[in-house]
This record gives C-alpha cells, sequence and structure tokens, in this order.
C-alpha cells in the first residue's frame, strides 16, 4: 500500500514481483489494492476503484498465472492516480451521530405519498432535475445540524471538479 500510496510505480512494481515470487496468494496481494482504491485514492480517481475491483474479479475468472496481469496492471493504475483520502469523511459524520443522534428527517424530505396531508410530509421539497443543473440549494441535513459540513474535497484529480462544483452551488 505505502508504495502505491506514494505514487511511485516502479517501487509498486518491485514489491509486487517479490510477492508473486515468493508465491503470495494472490487474494492476499488484490485486498489491500482494493482498500487502497478506496480509502487514498477515492474521488482522487473514482475509476481506481473500478479498475481494482475488475482485476479482482479478472483474477477470480482466470486464476493463476494469468491472473497477474490483472494485478499489474490495477497496480500501475492506482500507483499512477490522483490521490484523496476525503472518504474519512465517513468518519466526521459518524461521530457527529454518536455525538448529537441521528436527528429528525426534515417534513420535506419525507415521504408524501401516505403522510402529506396530516403531517405535511413532503410540503415545500423541490425537485432537483426540474432545476437549471439540475440543482436548487434546499437542507438535506436534520434541522439540528444543517448548515454542517463532514465532505471536504481535494483538489487532486476529478476531486478538484468535485470542489469547483460545490462552490458554485455554495454560491
Amino acid at each position: 500500500i505505502k508504495r502505491v500510496r506514494g505514487s511511485d510505480p516502479n517501487a509498486a512494481m518491485n514489491w509486487l514481483a517479490k510477492m508473486f515470487y515468493a508465491r503470495e496468494a494472490p487474494c492476499f496481494i488484490m485486498t489491500p489494492l482494493l482498500i487502497l482504491a478506496g480509502e487514498y485514492i477515492g474521488r482522487g480517481d473514482p475509476m481506481g476503484l473500478v479498475v481494482a475491483a475488475a482485476a479482482s474479479q479478472a483474477l477470480d475468472y482466470v486464476g493463476m498465472p494469468e491472473g497477474m496481469y490483472p494485478i499489474v496492471e490495477a497496480t500501475l493504475y492506482l500507483a499512477t492516480a490522483p490521490k484523496s483520502n476525503s472518504a474519512g469523511s465517513y468518519y466526521r459524520a459518524r461521530a457527529q451521530i454518536e455525538k448529537e443522534g441521528a436527528g429528525e428527517v426534515p417534513d420535506h424530505l419525507k415521504d408524501a405519498n401516505r403522510d402529506a396531508k396530516g403531517l405535511g410530509h413532503g410540503k415545500g421539497y423541490q425537485y432537483p432535475h426540474e432545476f437549471d443543473g439540475h440543482f436548487t440549494p434546499q437542507n438535506y441535513l436534520p434541522r439540528e445540524i444543517a448548515g454542517m459540513s463532514f465532505y471536504a474535497p481535494s483538489r487532486e484529480g476529478y476531486e478538484a471538479e468535485v470542489s469547483d462544483r460545490l462552490e458554485r452551488w455554495r454560491e
């Protein structure tokens, strides 16, 4: 993981070759690549997880020794991908829930099909696809934490685009 996370494809190939040479179980090699794709590459290059999952599936399908090729492809892809560990935002959200509880679903987000008339469920909901850019500013969080931010996108790879989009929406 450290060689791939460090964006060094040469070191990643060296250590991967050592693992194959030592007859390490391919699933033992593939598992950390899958974890790394979600944890350290994440939104920097969302295709990283797709590539790693495809490599894992290909390995299961073809077996070894040819299964080495999808592992090599995934390792090189991940080593050279832009990195982001913003998936850790989950832990900030989880800590907030553990501290203050889950909170109440805002009425405009509740199912209007059943209780709209008597309880006001769904009243005031704005369907994003009816607005320019398929976005409209409305609160999706429990009232107690409205405006709280958990996700802080990096400025790396695809996530830089996400960061710009979120900034435009905040305006």
